[in-house]
């Protein structure tokens, strides 16, 4: 155990701290889910429209969040509304507004994705059983959208709670920079902390999305059947 580097994860309160990181990394990543899960549909809706004005601002930023690293954004958004705006944001926040920008984008083409796959003759169906286009709205074409949406926007979830790593460059105390913390500390003691305390990190966020991949599969598999 000790060559392994893992008896530091049991000296005092170390094994502790990494859950407590592991919450930090959840909480970041729970809250920008629920926020691009929210708009993320609603921008979604819009990409679907015909209205050219609509359509450049939307594609403009989806084009924005898939070629710019979240590392990037994340400095973007840290330091520089700091030392540009004067805004005095905390990390945390920052994290946020830089995972909800990046996972509302996410969201709006998966989405958009998903009502533009439901056929063109189940509008025309509902319109000749009499609805009128909210009906149709409402009690086809968003019943089937959710089916398609829920097990993809379950896999962003998994995404969103790995990329948290990358908050510990701008000093969010998470469960990886708690991580290094513990090895800096143990140096001496234990030279292979590393690979014990990497490994329970690895643990630890397999253990937290492993669950949640596992409900997007046995939806996909339920659903597809249906």
């Amino acid at each position: 155990m000790q060559d392994l580097g893992i008896d530091v994860l049991f000296k005092g309160t170390n094994g502790l701290r990494l859950l407590e990181g592991l919450w930090v990394s959840l909480r970041i990543s729970l809250i920008s889910v629920a926020i691009s899960l929210t708009l993320g549909v609603l921008v979604g809706i819009l990409m679907t429209k015909k209205q050219p004005v609509i359509r450049f601002l939307t594609t403009l930023y989806l084009e924005v969040v898939r070629f710019m690293p979240q590392m990037v954004l994340l400095f973007i958004v840290f330091f520089g509304s700091t030392r540009v705006l004067g805004w005095d944001l905390d990390a945390e926040v920052s994290a946020v507004i830089v995972f909800s920008f990046w996972g509302v984008a996410e969201m709006a083409d998966i989405t958009r994705g998903a009502l533009i796959s439901i056929p063109k003759h189940q509008y025309e169906s509902g319109a000749a059983l009499g609805f009128s286009e909210k009906q149709v709205y409402l009690l086809i074409v968003i019943p089937q959208t959710l089916r398609r949406l829920i097990p993809l926007s379950i896999n962003l979830i998994t995404r969103m709670i790995k990329t948290t790593s990358l908050v510990m460059m701008i000093g969010v105390v998470e469960v990886l920079k708690v991580g290094q913390q513990i090895i800096e500390a143990n140096r001496t003691a234990s030279p292979n902390a590393a690979f014990g305390v990497y490994a329970a990190v690895f643990l630890l966020y397999f253990l937290a999305c492993w669950p949640i991949s596992l409900l997007a599969r046995r939806l996909e598999k339920r659903w597809a059947v249906a």
